[in-house]
């Protein structure tokens, strides 16, 4: 449910005030001005979205009547024709209530404004109508000051609650409480000069030109920003798929290197010595330490006058010297001989 609030500023309650506490008797009119619902959504991180709605009545303008029952009779029935009187230029859509004066009375509505309020509501089709009382009181016996107290009253399923006025202009204000009041009704002078010069500064729409730059100049700045955060994304998502395919190679890498080599190590010792032996029977396959001789019984070299096989005159194969030698029989005889000469 909205929760109604009364916004008037300093300069028209005083005035209000002023006219009529210099009459002799209780005075009544009409209230003009604006009716408005202003939603407001509070986030917080302790709980869901909070939608606030307020419904702001802004009081810029009173039209007092001359007499007493002016606009209705003594039943309460509204005279409309009185009414559009009252009004003059002003349209009947701006009438968002009236007021009533008071003096040396308490702030409680009586039966017969309860009864017109709701008579009034029905008269100008506006379901949002608010009455404003005013109950002003001496001070001093000379009547040199005045104490003036006031309320607020709407009407919800015809029980009447009192609402609170905020007076714009008094004590502490936030920053911004100046914005949210409507500008007062204005004069036809001032009118007149606004149409004048207001293609100057104003569109078609009633914004300000310079607004509307800027607007457009955030809508560029948006678009902008949603292509780069675009092109950020394919970035990231080409540099991450670089990663992946990074790390799948580096992967496979490290499982081949854990791979059994045996069959390829084993190849190159292999070759290794080949190529030592190959070495070695080039150098020193000529040396006498290297080649093959026979021995006697006695372990004694047979000479090199020897008589060589016949089978053994075939010249070696290259890179390798052999020399077989046979030794000569002897014949027992002959050996024991040699064994006995020694003896």
């Amino acid at each position: 449910m909205a929760e109604p609030t009364v916004r008037v500023s300093g300069i028209v309650l005083a005035s209000l005030m002023f006219q009529h506490v210099n009459s002799d008797s209780d005075v009544e009119g009409l209230i003009l001005g604006e009716c408005k619902f202003e939603e407001q959504v509070t986030i917080s991180d302790s709980q869901a979205d909070h939608i606030h709605i307020e419904e702001i009545y802004n009081i810029q303008k009173h039209i007092a009547c001359h007499k007493p029952n002016e606009f209705y009779n003594s039943v309460g029935d509204v005279n409309l024709d009185a009414v559009k009187k009252l009004l003059a230029d002003n349209k009947q859509e701006c009438v968002i209530g009236w007021y009533r004066q008071r003096r040396s009375s308490v702030q409680l509505m009586s039966l017969r404004e309860k009864t017109l309020h709701e008579k009034l509501k029905t008269s100008l089709s506006n379901p949002h109508m608010i009455f404003l009382l005013l109950t002003p009181g001496e001070l001093t016996a000379a009547a040199s000051t005045h104490r003036t107290e006031y309320a607020a009253f709407i009407s919800r399923s015809r029980q009447f609650v009192n609402v609170p006025v905020l007076v714009t202009n008094l004590g502490l204000l936030e920053q911004q409480a100046y914005w949210k009041v409507s500008a007062p009704c204005s004069a036809a002078g001032y009118n007149i000069t606004m149409k004048k010069h207001s293609s100057r500064f104003f569109c078609s729409d009633g914004m300000l030109r310079d607004v509307n730059d800027v607007n457009n100049m955030n809508d560029s700045l948006q678009t902008e920003l949603q292509r780069a955060c675009s092109d950020l994304e394919d970035s990231e998502r080409l540099l991450e798929n670089l990663q992946f395919d990074v790390s799948a190679l580096r992967r496979k890498l490290r499982e081949k290197k854990r791979q059994p080599s045996s069959a390829a190590d084993g190849a190159p010792v292999r070759r290794n010595n080949e190529l030592l032996c190959e070495a070695v029977r080039a150098l020193l396959c000529g040396s006498a330490l290297f080649q093959t001789q026979t021995l006697t019984l006695e372990a004694f070299p047979v000479p090199d006058g020897c008589q060589r096989d016949d089978h053994a005159s075939t010249p070696p194969p290259p890179g390798r010297t052999m020399c077989r030698k046979r030794l000569k029989e002897t014949p027992p005889g002959r050996e024991r001989k040699r064994r006995k000469s020694r003896s």
